[in-house]
Formats: C-alpha cells, structure tokens, sequence
C-alpha cells in the first residue's frame, strides 16, 4: 500500500538517494540538502513500506501561480499512478492555498497532458524561473524541455 504524506527533515537523505539518477541524466536539477530543506514544506512524498518511492514539489513563484517541479517516481512503480496521485494531490493543495494556475518544465508531455494540463510557449513562464533556477540546468540556454500548465 502507498500512502502520501507532506516531507520532514527527516526525509532529506532518501529525496536525494531517488532523485540522484535523474539528477545525474540531467532531467531534474541538483538541490544541495540546504536547498531541499529551506523547501521541505513544498515536498509531497509517496511511500512504501516505509521507503520514499516517489516525489514532487509544489513551488509557488506569484500569488496565483505555481509550479510542480521535481517529480520522480521509483523505476519498478513507473506506469501504476504513483506519479499522477502525486500530482493531484499537490494540485489539491494549491487550490487550498488560493493559487489559479499550476505549471511545469517537464519531458513527460503525456504525462501531464493526461492531467488535464496544456502545453504552453515556455516565454510565458515568469522570468523568475528563468532565472533562479533554469540557469543551474546543464541544458541552459538550450531548453527542451516542454511547459505546460492548469487553471485550478
């Protein structure tokens, strides 16, 4: 069974243990420890047997719009929607908190398309993000990465 529940401190070490791969194949960026933990809040996790199996973030740049970023489920649990109720329940939460709309930098397209989110032009997306974090990815300035997003 997998349950889902908010980050604590406590958690750090395994976000960094699943997020390393992705990390490595530059398909999420590198957060040092302090970074995840001034942000631990913003973490929802997905757990099995008590082992983190899956993650994302809900990182809020203006008063109406966030964003969901470093989403990574364990390999063997991919395909089982793992991934999805993450995402549902960090939209559950922006909606609590008053934001309006919901984006992400992604490569899984389908993934999100199947969550109602659009593809939007990546220029739309606040020059905050551009700056704060797209600059540290080692694909800068060549993105590929696709921006979608949902009125919530």
């Amino acid at each position: 069974m997998i349950i889902y529940r908010k980050a604590t401190l406590d958690d750090i070490k395994e976000i960094q243990e699943l997020v390393r791969e992705e990390v490595i194949n530059g398909i999420i960026l590198p957060r040092a420890d302090d970074e995840v933990a001034t942000n631990i809040r913003s973490y929802t996790l997905a757990e099995k047997n008590g082992k983190v199996v899956g993650l994302s973030a809900l990182h809020i740049h203006a008063p109406h719009l966030a964003e969901v970023r470093s989403i990574v489920v364990r390999g063997d649990l991919r395909g089982n929607g793992v991934g999805a109720q993450i995402v549902k329940k960090l939209l559950e939460e922006g909606k609590k908190l008053g934001l309006k709309q919901v984006f992400t930098l992604t490569y899984q397209k389908e993934f999100f398309e199947k969550l109602s989110f659009k593809e939007i032009p990546k220029e739309s997306l606040p020059t905050s993000k551009i700056w704060a974090d797209c600059i540290k990815c080692k694909h800068f300035p060549v993105c590929d990465e696709i921006a979608l997003i949902i009125n919530i």
